[in-house]
């Protein structure tokens, strides 16, 4: 019997979308997750053209599979089609399983074929948290090369795991549902820049965040995740964390001028942000590669506030990476340094939630 994974099935983790029967899958965390009582499932995963190419190995789409909390599988979509059993025991048993992509939307897609189970056995939603919070950020927040310790390693997604950075840890940590809205390089007026001279205008959070995201894969007969609008009355989450300002600060360094404009940026942004989530507590953050342009944030937040009227906005300063303990790969954060932000960000937002 196959199920097809919609939310009348399974809980819906982050931003997904139906294609026919099959689940498109964009952006890190997203995925399923779904109470499953028999002798065991089919599960088949569908990997976007990054995993037809020869040589592009950095750029598989990466998967992880739990069961009962455990990570029973991780892998990379490296054909076009992988299917894995799920759960199998000799007697009916009920488990807890979810799918879960680790790897962001940039580089790699990926699809949920519908669910194959046997005859008698059931497939449902797992209840719903009490609580609902969305990550909007970028390589921080997805978790980039935290699984390698050599900051002169490059990107790939096969290091990339986003249960391993702070986002996913303050969600976990609050016992609530998440989603993430995070790509690796973006920023709110400039993308990562190696040269101060050149401003990346074609990075920026802001462009996709009302779709499913942006990709240079593709799937066969999908629109771009850049095509597809989001609706956001698919999740509404209670509080929205923005980490947005790193990769800018490649580009504004010490200008006054850039700044001022980065900070522009970020108050229209909000306003959009608010458009969509009008009953969210936002939360904006900034730190953990380097605070040059977090009392930026605050003017933008100030100025946010004072034309809109809005108070339900809070600032929060993480702290940043230590040197001396190391890196990961491209000198991002190593875990122990995302669970210090976390540590400061799972108080601030119990505090001001009453969670």
């Amino acid at each position: 019997m196959k199920i097809t994974c919609d939310k009348t099935n399974v809980k819906l983790l982050g931003r997904s979308m139906l294609f026919g029967d099959e689940l498109l899958l964009s952006l890190s965390g997203s995925g399923i997750e779904f109470e499953y009582e028999g002798c065991g499932l089919k599960l088949t995963l569908l990997g976007g053209e990054a995993a037809t190419y020869p040589d592009n190995e950095a750029n598989y789409a990466r998967m992880a599979v739990y069961q009962n909390e455990e990570r029973v599988a991780d892998l990379q979509l490296s054909a076009g089609e992988t299917s894995l059993r799920i759960a199998e025991s000799s007697v009916p048993q009920r488990s807890v399983i979810r799918v879960m992509k680790l790897s962001e939307c940039a580089m790699s897609l990926a699809r949920i074929a519908p669910l194959e189970i046997g005859e008698g056995e059931s497939v449902r939603p797992t209840p719903a948290k009490a609580h609902r919070i969305e990550f909007i950020g970028d390589s921080i927040t997805c978790g980039y090369g935290v699984d390698d310790e050599d900051p002169l390693h490059p990107f790939q997604t096969a290091t990339e795991d986003v249960t391993r950075a702070y986002a996913y840890k303050t969600a976990r940590a609050l016992d609530a549902d998440f989603a993430m809205f995070s790509i690796s390089g973006y920023g709110i007026i400039s993308g990562y820049t190696g040269d101060p001279a050149v401003k990346m205008e074609n990075q920026r959070i802001p462009d996709y965040y009302e779709s499913m995201g942006f990709s240079y894969d593709h799937m066969p007969g999908i629109p771009a995740p850049s095509n597809l609008p989001w609706e956001f009355g698919a999740y509404a989450p209670d509080a929205i964390v923005v980490n947005l300002g790193t990769n800018d600060d490649s580009y504004c360094q010490d200008d006054e001028a850039r700044q001022q404009e980065y900070a522009t940026a970020y108050a229209a942004f909000l306003k959009v942000v608010r458009r969509h989530n009008p009953d969210a507590m936002i939360f904006c953050v900034l730190g953990l590669m380097g605070d040059r342009l977090y009392p930026w944030v605050c003017k933008a937040v100030a100025a946010y506030s004072k034309e809109t009227g809005d108070q339900r906005i809070e600032t929060v300063h993480l702290p940043e990476q230590d040197a001396s303990v190391g890196y990961v790969s491209d000198y991002h954060p190593l875990e122990s340094a995302h669970e210090k932000a976390a540590a400061v960000l799972i108080p601030a937002i119990r505090e001001v939630m009453n969670w």
